[in-house]
């Protein structure tokens, strides 16, 4: 994410977050790009193990901050099937970043560790649910309804309502975590960090919730996505690419969370090209792993696609889906994995 922090916490890099509940050893060391929410010593797993009370829903969960906003919608927020994917995605994760801000007590984002070096909120899941971004037009009011809770003493979820005249044309849901970079300064040296003063975490934890996926997703024990098999071994490279600093890293150095999303977009253009020329994003869901230095290139692999024609049935409408893999191409390592589903008009 843009933006830099400056309050004073708790680097869990080196340090034990606290004893597991099940062996008393210290447990959940962390680091970016290998995430780890189970212990190392046992293999206890906080969301395997703790699930919603019966009869409860999302509605559970605390909200600790709220927002709205209004945008005119105009070239900036537009493409050529309405709005911009890539523009919103920037758009929330500002309000994302502005909301932590705000619970932190700060006008203005500004985190740092003890030692004075920036602490940034990362994006290890997003999930887009419900679009419809080709009924978007020029000049029509967007309101973003955003809210914000704490879910684990590192990571942070929110979620935004997106409607045009009343009507619902989106939501998404984003997980951050609190990291920041060690000595070596590169983005694979990035590891958590505990900011400290903010409330405490939502006891509300589900495995069916975008966090509680994502925990299984970096465990490995997530098997299948949308329809997709998830360890499927098989996949095609589409496209190698070579991210321009000045166009597809942001301000802080980490490759733009938005541009994943772009990267897969190309790739789409290339293996499906007939029906890309119109498609717009019903849901996607993209779990990170990793991040790139500049000067590093990625590969966007094609695990599995299919499509979905029109029926008397059910679904009214084609759709493209696709499962996507985004791999570093020094080491072969996983970035992010992308799930997709598209309408054809």
């Amino acid at each position: 994410m843009s933006g830099m922090a400056q309050t004073h916490g708790e680097v869990l890099h080196d340090t034990p977050r606290e004893p597991c509940p099940a062996c008393g050893q210290n447990w959940l060391l962390s680091a970016f790009g290998r995430i780890q929410d189970r212990c190392g010593h046992c293999g206890y797993d906080p969301v395997a193990e703790t699930g919603a009370p019966e009869g409860d829903s999302k509605s559970a969960a605390t909200w600790l901050r709220n927002s709205s906003e209004t945008i005119l919608l105009g070239m900036p927020q537009l493409c050529l099937q309405g709005l911009s994917e890539t523009w919103l995605l920037k758009q929330l994760g500002h309000q994302h970043w502005m909301m932590l801000a705000s619970l932190a007590g700060q006008k203005a984002p500004s985190f740092i560790d003890g030692e004075g070096r920036p602490v940034y909120a990362a994006f290890c899941a997003i999930s887009i649910q419900d679009g419809n971004f080709g009924s978007v037009r020029e000049n029509d009011e967007l309101i973003v309804r955003s809210r914000l809770r704490r879910v684990t003493q590192t990571q942070m979820l929110s979620l935004h309502r997106l409607l045009i005249d009343g009507r619902l044309i989106g939501q998404v849901e984003m997980v951050s975590v609190f990291v920041r970079r060690g000595q070596t300064g590169g983005n694979r040296s990035v590891s958590r960090f505990v900011v400290p003063g903010l409330p405490k975490p939502d006891p509300y934890r589900s495995q069916e919730d975008l966090p509680g996926q994502a925990a299984a997703v970096r465990a490995g024990r997530a098997t299948q996505h949308l329809g997709f098999t998830f360890k499927d071994p098989s996949s095609t490279r589409i496209i190698t690419i070579d991210p321009v600093p000045s166009q597809d890293f942001n301000g802080a150095g980490f490759l733009y969370f938005s541009s994943f999303i772009s990267f897969v977009d190309r790739a789409e253009w290339l293996f499906a090209r007939a029906c890309a020329q119109t498609a717009t994003t019903t849901r996607r869901d993209i779990f990170f792993s990793g991040n790139l230095d500049p000067g590093e290139t990625l590969s966007v692999d094609l695990v599995a696609q299919r499509t979905s024609p029109p029926d008397h049935i059910g679904s009214a409408m084609k759709t493209l889906s696709h499962h996507c893999r985004l791999v570093r191409a020094g080491d072969g390592e996983p970035l992010a994995e992308v799930f997709t589903i598209r309408r054809v008009d």
